[in-house]
């Protein structure tokens, strides 16, 4: 069944009610089982649905359960009628079998269409709830749909949000199609839709328009602790400041009142009080009543609310119109309170002074305890924080010291395996020169054997250094020796040539004095030098004060033998040819 159409109509849907597509097509895929299922009049029928999003081909199966042994043929089929068909099949698994759904009847494809319209809107619904439920109790713009009687349609972009008599202003006057700011109250999940409900009325308007227009409350700086509201007429807000240096009052107010008049024309002129809240009750009740001046504020006498006392002439400005400057002080602080002229409280024969001051103490005393109580749970805290830094500490140490007795056991252990090794090194030179062979073949063995600690290799790695060191000093002896040998060679072989003279120089030299020639010829036959000895590597190498012998291999040995007996025999040239016997010769001819 290709559905390419609908697939498109599936991307629509998706874009303008915003709900995903896996969510449409999943209500897709239940509303075809729910209809294949009506279509062959088997409720409890097992049916999967396969929708391929690309080729738009949707495929429907009906599945049966394997079984040993079939009681409902509509329902199973035996293991072994599944195994013809599929022989990896077991007892327990689905065999499915394609079913063509081109000739549904009315009455299925009306229950598909259904089905659709439910799931879709219950994702719409779900949707809706689950964006503006994190959008409560904010601010946001939206545009008056229509007025009604009761209530007025607020459009807020995705859904239609409901504003009840009780959430408008009275001194406003709402049109369709103009924008306004609301609040929002109440998001809900009800049977037809989510239903979302704002208020222009609400004391948190107040609170989200004073976050918008003063930069300190928004930043956390200047903190909103109460407010209420008589929408229309008149709010109090008390405020407090996190820091010394920032005027809670002022920064709300802004520079010449620009900030507190931009909230009250959003407001249509209702009447903001401003003052800054205090722990201290009777301060808070003070600052809530102003204008007007109160002078005590001491308990009542059945300890149900507060007796608020105020000169004559401030009775009437406490009070406010319709008594409405006291009901906001009420909500403002929560507390019950009663306010009487001083005249009348007087009349009672009560004494306010006294009872004002023996409040004015309990609350100190109160605050005292509670300041000892914050005091103490701090210092219990600072306690326990320095015992567990203590305890942490002295952990860290036990752990230190351990690891540098460790430290310590592992060097014992390293300088045992050099002290070893250096005594294995003394052994070996020990021996004579004739037995270095066998010693380098002991140096040889002890290298090869496998490395059992790391004292060991860290042994072993230096008498290598040392080794490659010595035979390098040993090879730049025999080199100097040999660069020796070759001038003196040279120079020798020059003074032969110089001292050659052929027949024609004889003959032309017949008339010199007799006496030159014999001194040219005792020149000729002094006495040659004696060779100098040759040097014995070996034993020059002997008496190095080095830490151990070079190491070779017996090829290497052998090769150095061999080179020692071709240098002995070549010494023929210097010591067994007599050079002055060869002067005689030619002097006869």
């Amino acid at each position: 069944m290709n559905v390419k159409d609908f697939l498109l109509a599936i991307s629509a849907i998706e874009s303008e009610r915003n709900i995903s597509k896996e969510i449409v097509v999943s209500a897709l895929q239940e509303a075809l089982a729910k209809a294949y299922r009506k279509h062959i009049e088997i409720p409890d029928a097992l049916v999967r649905v396969d929708i391929n999003e690309k080729s738009g081909e949707i495929t429907v199966y009906q599945q049966y359960t394997v079984v040993e042994e079939v009681e409902d043929d509509e329902l199973e089929i035996s293991l072994e009628l599944a195994k013809r068909r599929n022989a990896d099949l077991q007892i327990g698994d689905f065999f499915e079998e394609k079913v063509n759904i081109d000739g549904l009847g009315r009455a299925a494809a009306l229950l598909a269409k259904n089905v659709m319209k439910q799931k879709i809107r219950e994702a719409e619904k779900l949707s809706i709830y689950e964006e503006y439920i994190d959008k409560l109790d904010e601010m946001v713009i939206g545009q008056i749909e229509s007025v009604e009687e009761k209530f007025v349609v607020v459009n807020l972009g995705k859904t239609l949000a409901m504003m009840p008599k009780a959430a408008q202003m009275p001194n406003e006057r709402y049109v369709e199609g103009t924008n306004m700011r609301v609040v929002i109250t109440e998001v809900n999940r009800e049977t037809k839709g989510a239903q979302v409900l704002v208020s222009r009325a609400d004391a948190k308007l107040v609170k989200r328009l004073f976050e918008r227009e003063v930069p300190e409350i928004y930043q956390g700086i200047v903190e909103i602790k109460a407010i209420a509201r008589e929408p229309g007429e008149r709010t109090k807000m008390a405020v407090a400041s996190k820091r010394d240096d920032v005027d809670p009052i002022g920064a709300c107010i802004g520079p010449r009142g620009s900030r507190v008049q931009v909230v009250i024309e959003e407001l249509k002129g209702e009447k903001i009080d401003i003052f800054e809240w205090s722990e201290n009750v009777p301060d808070l009740i003070k600052n809530a009543l102003s204008p007007a001046q109160v002078s005590a504020v001491f308990p009542s006498e059945e300890k149900r609310g507060l007796l608020v006392v105020v000169e004559d002439n401030q009775l009437s400005l406490a009070i406010g119109k319709k008594g409405k400057n006291a009901r906001l002080a009420v909500r403002l602080t929560g507390m019950k309170i009663d306010i009487k002229s001083r005249t009348e409280i007087e009349e009672k024969g009560v004494d306010w002074q006294g009872r004002y001051q023996d409040y004015l103490n309990e609350l100190e005393a109160k605050l005292q305890e509670r300041r000892e109580r914050e005091a103490a749970k701090l210092a219990a805290e600072a306690a326990a924080k320095a015992e567990a830094l203590l305890a942490e500490k002295l952990e860290k140490e036990a752990q230190l010291a351990a690891a540098k007795e460790a430290a310590l056991l592992k060097k014992a252990e390293e300088e045992a395996a050099k002290v070893a090794m250096v005594e294995e090194v003394a052994e070996v030179e020990e021996v004579s020169e004739d037995d270095s062979s066998v010693e380098l073949e002991k140096v040889i063995e002890v290298k090869e054997e496998p490395k059992e600690t790391i004292a060991w290799d860290k042994a072993h790695k230096r008498m290598e250094h040392v080794a490659d060191v010595n035979i390098k000093k040993s090879e730049k002896v025999i080199q100097d020796v040999e660069v020796e040998k070759v001038e003196k060679r040279q120079k020798r072989e020059i003074k032969e040539r110089r001292d050659y003279v052929s027949k024609f120089e004889k003959l032309a030299d017949a008339t010199r004095p007799v006496e030159k020639k014999e001194k040219e010829r005792d020149y000729r036959r002094k006495p040659k030098q004696e060779t100098e000895a040759r040097l014995n590597v070996a034993e020059i190498l002997k008496h190095k004060d080095y830490e151990i012998m070079p190491t070779y291999s017996e090829e290497e040995l052998e090769e150095i033998r061999r080179m020692e007996e071709a240098e002995a025999a070549n010494t023929w040239i210097e010591d067994e040819i007599d050079f002055d016997e060869f002067d005689e010769y030619y002097d006869n001819e």
